[in-house]
């Protein structure tokens, strides 16, 4: 026999199971909100811009020569490796007094640039603001240098330098947004226990479940009775008894 749930039904579920769902939805959100503010350490993010542009001759008619803007594109690729290389960021280090490794030093670093962009973004994380802005500044000071040095180029330029704002903001954690999506998935697993529980529930709950579960059909139902109607009609009972016998007697 094919079971079918209707809409009633589910409605009685979350009904019946409101308690847990709310209860698992607010202990969710207290848990997010207690890591978020508490335990996870906030993150600042600063950045700098280098500008990749070979100088032009102050005679040339034009500011810019088409080949060498897609030479400097094609540069910039090369750039990117060689700003997170192992020699650029071990001078970084040293100059900074930095206590950490290569590694650690190049997973606070994010290169990148737009397409067609002569642009490239450094930006570097780190629970200190103040150090994440010498870092970004500091790595874009020592790739220009080198790379005039070692290349003989001079078409890098630092377009714009990282600073440190008044009271800054950290980019994570975002204890809100952890709340929020905390606030969804609890109610998600919520929903999802109260129904898990009640298909789990093999009890006989009504005379539909009967049916349902042995197959029987259902020849009749007693109601129940509460035991305080039950007192207040004897009473009442009573109490006509009394009056009919007191009249008995007058008459």
């Amino acid at each position: 026999m094919e079971e079918t749930i209707s809409l009633k039904e589910l409605l009685e579920t979350l009904k019946k199971r409101l308690l847990l769902i709310v209860s698992i939805t607010v202990i969710a959100a207290i848990i997010s909100g207690v890591v978020s503010y508490i335990f996870l350490t906030p993150i600042y993010q600063a950045s700098t811009q280098i500008l990749v542009n070979q100088n032009q001759n102050k005679n040339e008619q034009s500011l810019y020569n088409t080949n060498e803007v897609q030479t400097n594109l094609q540069l910039i690729n090369t750039y990117n490796a060689i700003i997170t290389s192992k020699r650029i960021l071990n001078i970084v280090s040293e100059e900074l007094n930095l206590d950490m490794t290569y590694e650690q030093l190049k997973g606070k670093i994010t290169v990148g640039s737009e397409k067609d962009s002569q642009l490239v973004n450094l930006s570097v994380q780190d629970p200190d603001a103040k150090l994440a802005a010498q870092i970004a500044n500091k790595t874009a000071e020592v790739f220009k240098k080198e790379i005039a040095n070692n290349m003989n180029v001079d078409n890098v330029n630092i377009w714009y330098k990282a600073d440190v704002s008044e009271n800054p903001s950290p980019i994570k954690p975002q204890p809100l947004l952890n709340v929020a999506i905390a606030i969804v998935v609890g109610l998600m697993a919520g929903v999802g226990i109260a129904f898990l529980l009640e298909y789990f529930n093999n009890t006989i709950k009504n005379e539909q479940d009967i049916e349902k579960i042995l197959g029987l059909p259902i020849l009749g139902v007693i109601a129940t009775i509460d035991d305080q109607k039950i007192q207040e009609s004897a009473a009442r009972r009573a109490a006509r008894k009394s009056t009919a016998r007191g009249e008995n007697f007058g008459a």
